[in-house]
Parts: C-alpha cells; structure tokens; sequence
C-alpha cells in the first residue's frame, strides 16, 4: 500500500488543551476514540479508516500556534478531520483566548476540519466568527452569556448536540460522551459506534434528546474552491444557490466549476443542497410543531409539493410519516 492511501484512510482527531480545559473530557475522548478504532479494526477489513487522536497545547507566550503534546500516530504530518474544544472548568473562556486559539483553528477549517465544541469551549468556537447566523448550543448556565457576547448566534440550549456540517456544538460538561460518540458514527458507522457504547458502557439511545442529520458532506478534499462554496452553502442552507451563482463563488466557469465539484464531494450541487436543505427539515419536524408547508418554505422550497418529493427522496418518507416516527412533541393530527 502506497504512503497516499495509508494516509488517506488516518483520520485525525485534534483535541485543544487550552487552560482550564476539563481533562477528564480530554482524556476520556482520547479513550473513547482509541477504543473506537480499535473496535473498528478488529471487525473491518483493511479499508477500515483508523483513528488518530492528538493533542494541542498554546504556550504562555505564543506566536507560532500550538505544540503537540500527544500524538497516537507519530511520524506523520497533521491534518485534522475534527477539532474539539472541551469544557473549561472555570469560567467562561474570553475573548483573549479566543482571539490566541483563532488563527490556528481557522487555518485548520480552511483546510477542511470540523470544529466542535463540548459546554465552554462554545465561547472559543463563537470567537472564530463561524457561528454567525447559525445555531449552537452549550451548558444552560452559560445560555445568557453566550447570547450577550455572541448576539449573532442563535443560542439555543434545549438541545444537546447541533450538528451543522463544519460546525459541531454540544451541551453540558459531560455532553463530551455523546460528541465522541456521534463523530465515530460519522467516522466509522453506527454499529462501531454502538459497539464503542456498549464497551463503554454508554448508553447513546437514553442520552440523545433527539436524532439529527446524518448528512456529513466531505471537506478534506484539497479543492480550496469547492470548499469555500460548501461553506458558503452550510452558512446560508443553500438557500437560492444555483450553479450560476456556486461558480460565481468559486471563481470558476460553470463547466469547469460542476466537474470539480463532482469530483470533490462526490455529488451534484444540486443533490448537495438538497440533503443540506432537507437536513435542517429533519430538524425543524422532530422538534416543532409548523405546518409541512411552512417547513418546506423556511428551508427554501416555495413549491411544497417539490419539497415532499425531495423530502421522500432523500430520506424514504414523506415529511408526515417522519414526524410521526421521529417526532419529539405532540403535533396536530392534520399535516
């Protein structure tokens, strides 16, 4: 096997020790994930992605950015598929230290990393800017302060994980668990990852409040401008994106822009804004109680009867039988 394919099937799992970050969430990420790739190994075959799990401290007096003072796969150069930020267990982070985590952490989603947050750590995550006009989530108690340094965000804390593409936001101090066990769904699937709870003795079905997209779209794939469309796509739902205007933002000809997009996630612009936008109507029928029409309408279909096909399409129910499976609140009989 040639050293390209060895490192295409690494996926790194950055975790930021920044000061007063809860280690018990550090470490316990790091077994858990470990665990999970060795789980994984042991029942798949050799194109079993594995795990590689680092950490990253900032010196008192940085200027280069963050030394690794772990690594689970050494001698190999670092590209993160996933940076988490743990809990702080003081106060909440300020604006100092996210301004110092920013310039890293930006340069690695440039690249193609998810970031995500576990309770605190949502304050250095919102100093980034990526939460702007998104939804994020971390402990109750921090609710209102979030909202005070971030009015941009729409914080919303009845939730614990929302899950947003290239941005990954989780609850209370020990929501860490279910962060680390929704990334190895995504990862390595869900029977790893119901093995993994099991092992841990974790109980993923009695923790998750509700279910969320599975839609992970691929962003390490070295196309700089197929990667800032689906960011600009993830930021805006892919609201009234067309392949004039996705090629606009790519600095592409239409031809040549459709190719490469093809090429680097795997599907059509249209199919990617489909599951983006159908994603956020998973979302909005399990936890609310709007009219299918006026779900169809906030996701960008005017035309409700198109949004039931494609709705029926992707997922293999209509938005009404869905509800009425996943559902979390009781809902008018007529929908």
């Amino acid at each position: 096997m040639s050293g390209d394919k060895l490192h295409a099937r690494l996926i790194e799992i950055a975790l930021a020790f920044y000061p007063e970050a809860q280690l018990a969430a550090i470490y316990g990420l790091t077994d858990l994930f470990l665990v999970a790739g060795r789980l994984a190994g042991a029942k798949g075959g050799p194109a079993t992605p594995q795990i590689r799990v680092s950490h990253w401290r900032w010196p008192e007096e940085d200027a280069a950015g963050p030394d690794c003072i772990f690594d689970s796969h050494t001698g190999r150069p670092h590209r993160p598929g996933y940076i988490i930020l743990p809990p702080s267990l003081g106060d909440a982070p300020g604006p100092a230290l996210a301004e110092r985590l920013k310039p890293w952490l930006m340069q690695q989603h440039a690249a193609g990393a998810v970031l995500s947050s576990v309770c605190a750590g949502a304050f250095v995550l919102a100093g980034t800017g990526l939460l702007a006009g998104r939804s994020a989530t971390t402990h109750w108690d921090y609710q209102t302060t979030l909202a005070e340094r971030h009015p941009e965000i729409r914080v919303d804390t009845d939730k614990l994980i929302i899950e947003d593409g290239d941005v990954i936001t989780a609850g209370g101090l020990m929501a860490w668990t279910d962060l680390g066990l929704r990334l190895v769904d995504r990862m390595l699937g869900p029977s790893v990852m119901l093995e993994t709870a099991r092992f841990l003795l974790v109980d993923p079905a009695g923790r998750e409040q509700r279910f969320y997209s599975s839609f992970a779209p691929h962003l390490q794939h070295g196309d700089g401008a197929i990667l800032k469309v689906q960011h600009w796509l993830q930021a805006n739902g892919a609201r009234g994106a067309d392949i004039t205007g996705m090629a606009e933002k790519a600095g592409l000809e239409e031809r040549t822009f459709l190719r490469r997009f093809i090429k680097a996630t795997g599907m059509k612009p249209t199919a990617y804004c489909q599951h983006l936008k159908i994603g956020k109507a998973r979302e909005m029928l399990e936890l609310g109680r709007q009219p299918i029409d006026r779900v169809a309408f906030a996701v960008g279909y005017e035309d409700t009867g198109a949004f039931r096909k494609v709705f029926q399409k992707v997922m293999g129910l209509s938005p009404g039988d869905y509800r009425r499976r996943f559902g979390l609140r009781q809902v008018p009989a007529e929908i």
